[in-house]
């Protein structure tokens, strides 16, 4: 089998395709969009190769056929005509006031103007240049003007913490944006991408026309590679590795089709051939960590979200759910959907293990308030489940939360006050990335955590009368069958102490109950 170069960082086709890079076609997905319709808008997670497709698309309807030779378009597309394209793209660099947007702005509009030889009449007034280059070019090349905008909302996105300049550079992004629409007669096809979905009403107020393929589930594989690319694609690098663990870890994002991988964590994988949270580690979400732990979320709901259509897209700087924001930057994916009445209601849960480990090791800092004092614990609690040291466990557990500073308790908004510890014990065990479950449901009642570790089954309670509660609801009986032996271990804190009261445990044999 031939190995080719892996793309890893490459967002442009001309050099993937001259260089013998790895390349998934997708150029089958261009030629339906193009046939199907005119303006599109698809939200993907960062580095899902948005950009990489949105080259594609310039590349197209450029008519640089070369490029595509063996691909699926080459013999589908009109390669005798090329259309101007307009590729404006916000990825680069940070901008902090309007002044410096719409500076970025005109920059991107002068090097369009320099490659299409044209010129604009008074090039301050952003809009108006925008309009005067799409209609020039139209006019000029006797073709419709092809629009590509990416990484549309990073202006935004960059300055949530400081709403009033978000608030001004959303803005200014809206008045750019709304130039599409009124040139409709000039526009030969129109594409925007981004990480957030932010409301048509804040942010395309004059762009209602686009046609949203975030959740199309004929597009779940826009973006990101499935399981049909690895064999037809990657067979050369999967030798070695164990395809079950690769699944695991960087499969499972979904948007109501096909399940895809996230292709930045494959290509680190080949090169590397060691298992790591490659994706999480090139952008940690400080601010969603943030946003999580004021508002008190609990953590092990993360496990099963449920949230409505309307919720998931009122994204805006005035309004950030956390459910909407999870969803859209990646850390929360789809695991169903349903329709209740008028309306539907999705089902999000972590895609895989990658993401569900490393957001809880974020979390987990973000909770204790100390990022070191988390680091240690969580190799020490490993140490302490391997060994099936009891009353070290207590001693860990119960030094665990002294350490943690009393106003991270004061006024917090979670409901109960034992959720807070549940939070902190939950992503503190699923930041190992070990087989776990938040308050797994049966006939018997709700359990809070279920852990399968090292041969044997632990069940987690953190109500009042812990260990009796276990006992009396039969949270065991599920289990009994797999002849593993069963941890019951109940957790008792003090409201007014903020420390552990109580540690119950029973462990029962297989048998026995």
């Amino acid at each position: 089998m031939h190995r080719q170069r892996l793309p890893i960082g490459i967002q442009t086709l001309r050099e993937i395709r001259e260089d013998d890079h790895y390349y998934v076609d997708k150029t089958g997905y261009a030629l339906r969009l193009i046939k199907e319709g005119k303006y599109y808008f698809l939200s993907r997670p960062r580095r899902f190769g948005k950009s990489l497709f949105l080259d594609t698309l310039a590349e197209l309807f450029s008519g640089n056929r070369a490029l595509f030779s063996g691909l699926e378009a080459d013999g589908r597309w009109d390669w005798s005509r090329a259309y101007p394209v307009i590729r404006l793209s916000f990825g680069g660099g940070v901008v902090q006031s309007r002044a410096e947007l719409d500076q970025r702005i005109r920059a991107l509009l002068r090097t369009h103007q320099e490659a299409l030889a044209l010129t604009c009449v008074d090039e301050t007034d952003v809009a108006s240049c925008f309009e005067e280059l799409i209609r020039k070019a139209h006019a000029n090349t006797g073709e419709r003007v092809v629009v590509l905008v990416d990484e549309y909302d990073k202006p935004i996105l960059d300055n949530l913490r400081d709403p009033d300049t978000a608030r001004t550079l959303r803005d200014g992004l809206r008045n750019l944006y709304s130039v599409i629409k009124d040139s409709d007669a000039h526009i030969r096809f129109a594409f925007l991408t981004g990480v957030s979905k932010f409301s048509k009403v804040s942010l395309f107020s004059g762009l209602n026309n686009l046609y949203d393929l975030t959740v199309d589930a004929d597009y779940s594989a826009l973006c990101g590679y499935t399981e049909a690319d690895l064999d037809a694609v990657f067979a050369p690098e999967l030798e070695g590795l164990d395809r079950a663990q690769i699944r695991a870890w960087y499969n499972g994002y979904n948007w109501l089709g096909e399940a895809v991988y996230n292709p930045f964590d494959l290509l680190l994988l080949f090169k590397q051939r060691v298992f790591r949270p490659w994706w999480f580690e090139t952008g940690t979400p400080t601010f969603l960590v943030d946003v999580l732990t004021q508002r008190g979320y609990f953590t092990p709901n993360l496990a099963h979200v449920c949230a409505s259509e309307a919720l998931l897209s009122t994204f805006d700087v005035d309004q950030l759910a956390p459910e909407a924001l999870l969803w859209q930057t990646g850390y929360l994916t789809f695991t169903g959907a349903r329709q209740i009445g008028v309306r539907w209601e999705y089902s999000l849960g972590y895609p895989n293990l990658e993401v569900e480990s490393a957001l809880n090791d974020a979390l987990l800092k973000g909770l204790m308030g100390d990022a070191t004092l988390a680091e240690r614990a969580i190799s020490r609690l490993y140490d302490v489940l391997l060994a099936a040291d009891f009353e070290a466990l207590r001693q860990h557990i119960q030094s665990l939360f002294a350490a943690i500073p009393h106003q991270w308790h004061d006024g917090g908004p979670i409901a109960r006050y034992e959720g807070f510890y549940a939070s902190v014990f939950y992503s503190h065990l699923a930041a190992l990335g070990l087989d776990l479950v938040a308050e797994e449901a049966s006939h018997h009642g709700r359990l809070d955590l279920r852990l399968r570790f090292n041969g044997a089954i632990w069940l987690f309670e953190f109500k009042v009368v812990e260990l009796a509660q276990i006992k009396a609801r039969g949270y065991a009986e599920p289990y009994r069958a797999e002849g593993l032996p069963i941890h019951l271990i109940g957790i008792v804190f003090s409201r007014e102490r903020r420390t552990l009261v109580d540690f119950a445990i029973e462990t029962q044999a297989p048998g026995e109950r």
